[in-house]
């Protein structure tokens, strides 16, 4: 009965393939409330797993530049790309290991390597150096407790993979510049609306939750929309909506932002008790008392010489962002399963995991690099340009972006 149940286990999840225990037989009431019962939970995972994702993403740069004020906004981009790394690494191990074991244990696993890289980046503030280097650490170790556990299957022919690969690349381009968003969000708006740290959490995290409703309301609408003019017609749209987004970000006027300027700070070490040491290393930074300096830092020369973007640019670039990018994203996923049609997706699916974990990588290390060495300017003016070159390559490959059914003739489109 041991076996069974294990090898049950084992099984891919679509499983109403030839062959299959489930190819000739009806679904039972039982196994269809069981199923709806798993899907329900996983919702539930899925959602708390998101909120507390937006949480830590709203928080890491003041957090980072309260534990280490070593770190600037090139290494956020390594911190927040950490996390996508550790997701990509691990995924395939994890889907492997769920292929010749019960997928239980890989998820227990998982779930413990989360709880550990959670108290680990609670308590990043504690060490006496080397802050930002522990960060590192954590967010690398929730992505690999955050990996797939999506099962390795064999890959099925007949299949455009000319329409495969210009997917992954869209739903990459979709992930990366969502990626350059929420990275930025917190640096630019300290930088151009001289915000506290507090301010950054406080009103970008009023700013996210108004996109994620905008999201709801935009996945409703897409749905009827696409039964009218079709999903390639909408992902062009989306496409198009994102550039114009990232194009009225660019900075113009005469207005310039409010420059920073650093104190100078005596380098001696102060004397100090063995117990005021270990007060000192146990007190949350959130209670330090001296505020940094507001505004754009000298340190990043583009500061003297780049226009502000204004708040009126800032927050409609906001809006049409969080149109298009859930619009893309949707999409991409709607197109790629039609593509690859009924029969089990997983290594193809494996792959579009994978290029959106390569996105969520390159996504924050491009722009904190570009934007600490260019600034908003050339960081997206480049966005601009990707964005243009992936609406090319859509109108390119348009036609072959249809269903398999449709290709081999069983429907009409």
């Amino acid at each position: 009965m041991a076996g069974l149940r294990i090898e049950g286990e084992q099984e891919p999840l679509l499983g109403d393939t030839p062959g299959s225990r489930e190819w000739d037989i009806l679904e039972t009431e039982e196994h269809y409330k069981s199923r709806w019962r798993s899907i329900r939970i996983l919702y539930l995972t899925m959602f708390l797993s998101s909120v507390g994702f937006s949480i830590v993403m709203l928080s890491i740069w003041p957090y980072l530049q309260k534990i280490d004020q070593t770190a600037d906004t090139r290494f956020l981009g390594w911190v927040i790309a950490s996390y996508s790394l550790g997701q990509m690494v691990a995924s395939p191990i994890f889907g492997l290991w769920s292929n010749y074991r019960p997928r239980k244990e890989p998820l227990i696993v998982s779930i413990f390597i989360s709880v550990a890289a959670n108290c680990l980046y609670a308590y990043v503030h504690i060490p006496a150096s080397h802050n930002k280097y522990y960060m590192l650490v954590a967010r690398g170790l929730l992505g690999i407790g955050a990996a797939s556990t999506d099962e390795i299957q064999v890959p099925q022919g007949n299949i455009d993979q000319v329409a495969v690969v210009a997917i992954n690349v869209l739903f990459f381009v979709a992930l990366f510049v969502f990626a350059v968003f929420e990275t930025i969000i917190a640096p630019l708006t300290m930088d151009m609306y001289a915000w506290t740290q507090e301010q950054a959490v406080l009103y970008n995290g009023i700013i996210l939750a108004a996109l994620g409703v905008e999201a709801v309301v935009i996945f409703v609408g897409v749905k009827l929309l696409s039964k009218k003019i079709g999903e390639r017609a909408i992902l062009l749209g989306g496409l198009i909506v994102v550039w114009v987004g990232f194009f009225i970000l660019l900075p113009w006027g005469n207005q310039f932002p409010r420059i920073q300027w650093e104190d100078l700070h005596n380098n001696s070490i102060p004397n100090t008790t063995f117990g005021e040491i270990i007060i000192g290393l146990w007190k949350s930074p959130m209670e330090d008392g001296n505020e940094r300096p507001t505004g754009c830092s000298i340190e990043q020369a583009w500061c003297l010489y780049t226009p502000v973007i204004h708040l009126a640019q800032f927050l409609t670039s906001v809006v049409l962002i969080g149109v298009g990018y859930p619009v893309c994203n949707l999409m991409s996923y709607t197109l790629y399963s039609k593509i690859l049609g009924p029969k089990p997706q997983g290594v193809y699916m494996g792959w579009l995991t994978a290029s959106g974990s390569g996105a969520r990588i390159l996504g924050p290390v491009f722009i904190s690099q570009v934007y600490a060495h260019w600034g908003p300017r050339w960081a997206f003016s480049l966005v601009c340009g990707i964005v243009v070159l992936t609406i090319t390559l859509l109108g390119v490959v348009y036609r072959r972006l249809i269903a398999l059914s449709v290709r081999y003739g069983r429907i009409q489109e």
